[in-house]
């Protein structure tokens, strides 16, 4: 690659996380950024099986008609086959194949103005978490890999697409609204001079957001790495970990894993709450 990263580099970066990144892969409907020249070359994104699928993926029949199956990377076999195949992104959905209808987790893309200081990101993070958990959500904080971080709030599944997104809009329009200097909830570069974008529409049927230890297809190889809350301002960048230097991260998350709670945290959204949060309640 342009990086200077081999494929075969890939291939055992993956193979080294796959015991945390297999956990948030499985069951879960995948989109590919595919790259057979190089980050210079052309850079596709992939969403259905094609006629010729990957080895060892599961293929999901009807979860969207219309269109060929979606498919789900469930084991080591199935991830290296992919990376095999010139895949450098994993992209999951909020929901699992099993239960499609249902998401079980709201991600919030907080994407800074690049203009912008990290200490501002910092910030907002801790903006954002406090207000869910005013809301009484636990949420989740990773690095994008690229410029931001990514909030994740972990759901017991029962809330449908439209209550998902409606909840992420509102919670984005809220942080805006009370942090106008900060926040936008408007899409669009002349939106985001001096503040950060709080991307709720990968709460939608179909979109995907970058899977946790995952690798990204820029410059410097960054990797989407979970983080504890109190690492956070210690942080120097959304890319702070990259190829070059993630196996001491493996090595720190090995002992001790800053999303060791997430499986085990059972909470909700309703639309009660996204009223609350429309309406200005606390």
């Amino acid at each position: 690659m342009d990086s200077g990263t081999r494929k075969l580099d890939l291939v055992r970066y993956y193979a080294r996380a796959a015991p945390w990144l297999l956990p948030h892969l499985r069951d879960r409907p995948v989109s590919l950024v595919r790259a057979p020249q190089g980050l210079n070359g052309e850079v596709f994104f992939q969403r259905h099986s094609t006629r010729s699928p990957i080895p060892e993926v599961t293929q999901h029949e009807g979860l969207d008609p219309g269109h060929p199956p979606l498919f789900t990377i469930d084991s080591l076999e199935a991830l290296v086959h992919v990376v095999q195949m010139d895949v450098i992104e994993l992209h999951t959905w909020n929901a699992v194949a099993a239960d499609i209808e249902a998401p079980d987790r709201i991600v919030f893309d907080l994407d800074p103005d690049p203009a912008l200081g990290w200490d501002r990101m910092i910030e907002a993070a801790q903006l954002t978490r406090t207000m869910l958990g005013d809301l009484g959500l636990e949420a989740f904080c990773k690095t994008s890999g690229g410029k931001g971080l990514h909030i994740v709030v972990p759901l017991v599944p029962g809330a449908g697409w439209d209550e998902a997104k409606a909840f992420a809009r509102a919670v984005a329009q809220r942080l805006a609204s009370g942090w106008p200097t900060q926040f936008t909830a408007t899409m669009g570069p002349e939106h985001r001079k001096k503040k950060i974008f709080v991307d709720y529409l990968r709460n939608v049927r179909g979109a995907s957001t970058a899977v946790a230890y995952g690798v990204r297809a820029r410059p410097g190889m960054g990797i989407s790495v979970p983080i504890a809350w109190d690492e956070l301002a210690d942080t120097t960048g959304g890319a702070q970990w990259t190829l070059a230097n993630i196996d001491a991260r493996l090595a720190h998350v090995k002992r001790s894993d800053p999303w060791a709670r997430y499986a085990r945290v059972r909470q909700s959204i309703s639309s009660e709450l996204t009223l609350r949060l429309e309406e200005g309640g606390a």
